[in-house]
């Protein structure tokens, strides 16, 4: 690696929409993304770290240790964080987590990242085939944006565009249910490009702030 080329790692972390299931492909939007800035001439190491079936608790318990080997000082170092769907899935008729919850997860964990020093870009939850779970999805969405703001964290609500989506609420209904098929994490890509690319570009830049 040459000295105009900066040592760029990302660390994606998050749930099943992060891991891309359904995606023949195995790319899902976080691979896309990683693959657009590479082809775009600003190559980066990136780990995908999205567990299925994983809530915010979950990813709270997990992400600085499966992070910090994987992000070691003297790279230019950012973390994308997403989930909040399995937040909002009942189980035996009961939230997997409160709203309240998912929120003061989402808080400890910027906190705890603004100690490391590694910038965060945060995704909102997308859309399933189930409009109840997406009622509770948006109001999980809406309080994810009121503490990224509060963190000056950037935050891309995925929600009402993909409920409006046709082709994304055609794959996830064809499919499991949730997860789309390649064209629709293309499209869930789409959506993230602009914030992506601007965030990508202050890290690897390495002028970034937590």
């Amino acid at each position: 690696m040459t000295s105009q080329t900066p040592d760029v790692r990302i660390c994606f972390v998050g749930d099943s929409f992060v891991a891309g299931a359904g995606d023949p492909q195995h790319l899902g939007w976080a691979g896309r993304l990683a693959a657009h800035s590479h082809t775009k001439g600003q190559p980066l190491t990136s780990y995908n770290l999205g567990v299925r079936r994983d809530t915010s608790s979950d990813v709270l318990t997990r992400w600085h240790t499966e992070c910090t080997p994987r992000l070691p000082a003297g790279c230019r170092a950012g973390v994308v964080l997403s989930f909040g769907v399995n937040d909002t899935t009942l189980e035996g008729g009961t939230l997997r987590t409160a709203p309240d919850v998912s929120a003061a997860n989402l808080h400890i964990l910027l906190t705890q990242a603004r100690s490391t020093a590694w910038p965060v870009l945060v995704a909102g939850p997308p859309a399933v085939d189930d409009e109840k779970q997406n009622e509770r999805t948006a109001v999980v969405d809406v309080l994810f944006a009121q503490v990224c703001a509060q963190h000056q964290v950037p935050y891309v609500s995925v929600l009402p565009a993909l409920r409006a989506h046709p082709l994304w609420r055609r794959q996830v209904r064809e499919g499991d249910g949730a997860h789309p098929d390649d064209e629709g994490y293309q499209a869930l890509t789409a959506l993230l490009l602009p914030a992506w690319q601007t965030w990508y570009t202050t890290v690897r830049s390495g002028s970034s702030h937590p």
